[in-house]
């Protein structure tokens, strides 16, 4: 074995990374950047940077200053009249990965008038060129010369010093050599409409030019709407309104202003005018100074706002690596409980002044107003009567449906309130649908509002309270039916009663809750494993199963012929039927065992008609 190099061991050589500028790239394009597209988005951000530090060298004279960008299909040029680069900050800045002149020291005090972060925008470049062509000329200095930089994909570059006449203004020019498979970037209309997008907000001017020899056109010939001046205050909604289904698609039900001075953030916040799924989050155009950092920022705003599209313009918000994004840290979240309050004031406003505007917006976003309600005291004082929600008397208002029914009962599931609706209607009882989300706890919740309203859950004795019982001389002559119609349906621990209620076009209603039949369940999972451990952790468990129930409507005409049957077998078939039917009707998910029983019941009954015709 070759000993160490004890010297070498000991004091250590300083080494130098070797990098792959190629794998880099593609690092960069498959992991860091969603698309090539973000080139134009570098460049751009790099020249409003350069502006911005020309600004503060030169304030007085700032407002003349602009960027210029020209495609026609060979090439993609950015300029700026910006601060320039000085041959050491070629050296220092655009040959070192990683490094950015906006963190120099003469600049670090204004660091947050910057949008960049991270000092590798330029090496997206490469996503669409093999070569990039940089000439600057500082404006620091008077009568400083120009530099040429020229880099390159496989990672080598060179540096030139040219006479100031190369570029009679200070400022920086990148140009791109297109590949030919990077077309779909760099055509002129998508130049065009990518420096659009991007740049609609900058507060710099922006021109494009195609090389067609027509005039350059403005990127962003106008401030941010919010920004504008506007006669009246009808006027500023409308304008906003347009802005609002320019950027989105959709004519917003309503449009919010947000204002956070404490961050330099303004904006508008669009109300959709259609429901959308629960848990459906729409992303959010975000702007740092102007420049669009994402079009899908789910970040901005809490779960619970998914009535809202927004567009915000930021000073403060830190972007991720990427720039694609936004870094969540305190200020993202103090923002994040900011707009909401905006949202709540918003939902406040239009609660007390604007009847017409909260019916329609209470039609499509209840479920979101839901939601909150359940955190937020304010909004649940405020909206919880003039919410809808499912009753026995259809859709309509707590407020409304308690001016009619002092008790109101709640379901603890759908199923459960499809099984009673219809027959809870008729006994005249006031149930609300609790099965879906929130609604349970909501309408528990209405005393706080309403105190001369009872809430209570419904149960299945409450209901049965209210079925009116027979005459005794017709249940003893149904008794046998009964007693046969109990044997038959043991099989799912159900009870058959007898009963009078409305409407008497229903022949029976199976009361059946879920809890029930999880216990059942329990229970005779129980009873199959005695003797193992299995067994013995169920039955620690075992509670008195409670029975389904099958009330027969004695005031339908099938029943009463059902239980006058003197055929013992046809007796059976009957019962097995109309707790087929009952079960059915409840709309809740069928046993294997019962829908066996509904099919064998079905080709029974019809076997007994065919013989009694032949």
């Amino acid at each position: 074995m070759t000993p160490p190099d004890t010297a070498s061991t000991q004091t250590g050589d300083d080494r130098t990374f070797q990098v792959d500028l190629r794998g880099l790239v593609d690092l960069l394009s498959h992991h860091l950047y969603s698309s090539p597209r973000v080139y134009l988005r570098e460049l751009l951000q790099n020249a409003v940077d350069a502006l911005t530090a020309r600004h503060i060298l030169e304030p007085a004279a700032a407002d003349a200053y602009g960027i210029r960008l020209h495609a026609d299909g060979t090439v993609v040029r950015v300029e700026d009249d910006g601060v320039g680069l000085t041959e050491d900050d070629v050296h220092a800045f655009l040959a070192t990965i990683g490094r950015s002149s906006k963190r120099a020291e003469r600049i670090a005090e204004q660091r947050g008038d910057f949008i960049g972060q991270f000092g590798i925008g330029l090496l997206s470049c490469f996503l669409v060129a093999d070569e990039i062509h940089v000439l600057s000329r500082s404006a620091r200095t008077p009568g400083a010369p120009a530099v040429e930089w020229r880099g390159r994909g496989d990672g080598s570059y060179t540096v030139r010093t040219l006479p100031a006449t190369a570029r009679p203004r200070p400022g920086t020019t990148v140009t791109l050599t297109p590949r030919t498979d990077a077309g779909e970037w760099t055509r002129p209309a998508q130049v065009h409409a990518l420096a659009r997008q991007f740049g609609s907000l900058l507060r710099h001017p922006v021109t494009f030019d195609d090389g067609t020899g027509g005039p350059a056109t403005r990127v962003n010939p106008e401030p941010a709407p919010w920004a504008r001046t506007h006669p009246t205050p009808g006027a500023r909604s409308r304008a906003l309104a347009a802005y609002g289904t320019e950027v989105f698609g959709f004519e917003p039900l309503d449009t919010i202003d947000l204002d956070l001075p404490a961050v330099g953030l303004k904006g508008i916040a669009c109300v959709l005018p259609e429901a959308v799924p629960p848990g459906r989050r729409h992303g959010h155009r975000v702007h740092i100074k102007g420049m669009l950092l994402s079009e899908q920022a789910e970040e901005i705003l809490p779960e619970w706002a998914f009535f809202v599209r927004c567009v915000v313009d930021a000073e403060s918000l830190r972007p991720t690596a990427s720039r694609e994004s936004l870094y969540e840290d305190d200020t993202l979240a103090a923002v994040r409980d900011a707009l909401a309050e905006r949202l709540r004031a918003w939902i406040s406003r239009v609660a007390a002044s604007d009847p017409e505007l909260l019916s329609r917006f209470l039609r499509a976003h209840h479920l979101a107003v839901k939601s909150l309600a359940v955190h937020d005291d304010e909004i649940l004082r405020m909206l919880l009567p003039w919410l809808p929600f499912e009753t026995t008397a259809g859709s309509t208002s707590l407020d409304e449906f308690a001016r009619t029914h002092r008790t109101v009962l709640v379901t603890n599931s759908v199923e459960e309130f499809r099984q009673i609706a219809a027959i809870a209607s008729a006994a005249g009882l006031g149930v609300v649908n609790g099965g879906y989300t929130y609604d349970r706890e909501l309408v528990h919740r209405l005393p706080e509002i309403r105190p001369e309203v009872t809430v209570a859950d419904l149960d299945p004795a409450t209901l049965t309270a209210h079925l009116d019982p027979v005459e005794r001389e017709t249940e003893l002559a149904a008794a046998p039916y009964l007693a046969m119609a109990r044997d038959a349906l043991a099989v799912f621990d159900c009870d058959v009663a007898l009963r009078t209620f409305q409407p008497a076009s229903a022949p029976a209603l199976l009361i059946d809750s879920r809890d029930a039949r999880h216990e059942r369940t329990r229970s005779q999972l129980a009873r199959e494993g005695q003797g193992g451990i299995w067994g013995d952790i169920l039955g620690a468990l075992r509670q008195e199963a409670p029975r389904a129930q099958l009330i027969l409507n004695q005031l339908n005409p099938l029943v009463r012929t059902a239980v006058a049957i003197g055929e013992p077998e046809l007796a059976r078939t009957s019962a097995e039927a109309l707790y087929g039917q009952a079960a059915m009707l409840s709309r809740r998910p069928l046993r294997p065992a019962e829908s066996s029983l509904i099919n064998r019941s079905f080709l029974d009954l019809l076997a007994h008609a065919l013989r009694k015709d032949s």
